[in-house]
């Protein structure tokens, strides 16, 4: 379950959110690693990454994207996508 919302109209954090959900903390991280991975072979350079030692909520920053990988439990709990209702949700597309 993947969302990106369109934030930069909204606040000057960041331009867009990330959020999806993990199973396990296992697979949280592995999600982190996999994005940390092909950004840099993509030249795309993180600013930091927050919750990797828990695995429940990690956070990634990219300056103008923020991803947030949640354990589906704490997605339920914190529901970030109504705290930023207002953010129009962008459309795309998963390849498999």
């Amino acid at each position: 379950d993947i969302i990106i919302l369109e934030i930069k109209n909204l606040t000057v954090i960041a331009d867009y959110f990330v959020i999806c959900s993990a199973d396990t903390t296992i697979q949280a991280k592995a999600i982190a690693d996999y994005i940390v991975e092909v950004l840099e072979k993509n030249s795309i350079n993180l600013k930091r990454m927050e919750g990797y030692l828990f695995g429940q909520w990690i956070l990634i920053d990219y300056v103008d994207v923020i991803v947030h990988i949640f354990e589906k439990e704490k997605r339920k709990f914190y529901q970030l996508e109504k705290l930023w209702i207002d953010a129009p949700e962008v459309e795309f597309e998963v390849d498999e």
